[in-house]
């Protein structure tokens, strides 16, 4: 969960055929370090959905899918920012997961249910590849029935709020003529310019090229990708005072999207 949060929350901008105007260092509205504000996040409202019966860990809404054994095991997957997940039954009411790329452990996470099982409690750590580590916790409600013998993490869980490590909600961009470069504490960072082309994206196991075109003066979209796959486009627009940007985030792969704002430091 962590992983598809951490990239739905923030990142950065996309493609139109448009003539961009190189824009100095202090005409950009975007330049400066940025605070994301989990509190004023208008998410996804369609739930992602899984379960685990005799044994088994099903991702059914993660893209691709996949099943592995719920046995405390590192297993293969594909098409995800890792190669191996592997799934522990602690409890009837919680599950660990720990994800890995190349053997080294990008992420876990442990869900826990409450005792009426109307919520989730999915408490994450990323481990960025040259970063700073992250912590986020994020509460989840359940949309209908569980269905019977499987177990109490399983079903349709819908995000209702999260808490994110205060370097995991910072981002800096620096523009210089029609190139921007963006960093943030958990090691991730690019320079590209506004032309619709693929850019290295660098520190991140979940995208490695991003392609970025100026939308107006305010407002400009990134696309980002994973081994020439999109998994996520973002719209920032920053307001007339130059002091709020809002970010709409969108992942083509299971059509849903997300709005956040971020204030300048």
């Amino acid at each position: 969960m962590s992983k598809t949060l951490r990239f739905t929350l923030f990142a950065s901008l996309f493609v139109a055929a448009f003539s961009l105007i190189p824009i100095s260092h202090a005409q950009s509205p975007f330049d400066g370090t940025w605070r994301l504000n989990p509190a004023t996040a208008k998410l996804t409202p369609k739930p992602f959905t899984t379960y685990t019966s005799q044994g088994w860990f099903h991702c059914v809404s993660c893209v691709p899918p996949y099943d592995v054994a719920a046995d405390g095991q590192d297993h293969a997957v594909s098409g995800h920012a890792y190669d191996t997940v592997s799934v522990t039954l602690v409890d009837d009411h919680t599950i660990k997961f720990v994800y890995k790329k190349g053997g080294k452990i990008t992420g876990d996470e442990l869900d826990s249910v409450s005792a009426d099982g109307k919520i989730m409690t999915s408490v994450n750590s990323d481990y960025p590849a040259n970063g700073q580590v992250t912590h986020s916790t994020a509460k989840l409600k359940r949309l209908g029935m569980p269905r019977p013998g499987v177990h109490a993490t399983s079903g349709n869980w819908q995000v209702l709020n999260f808490t994110d490590t205060e370097n995991d909600l910072l981002t800096t961009y620096v523009s210089k003529g029609d190139e921007l470069t963006m960093t943030d504490p958990t090691g991730d960072s690019y320079t590209a310019k506004f032309d619709g082309s693929d850019y290295p994206y660098k520190g991140s196991y979940g995208v490695n090229a991003v392609s970025l075109k100026r939308i107006d003066a305010h407002t400009f979209e990134e696309t980002d990708k994973r081994d020439g796959t999109v998994v996520g486009v973002y719209k920032m627009t920053v307001s007339a005072n130059g002091k709020m940007m809002t970010i709409v985030a969108h992942d083509p792969r299971n059509d849903t999207s997300s709005t956040f704002t971020a204030t300048k430091r």
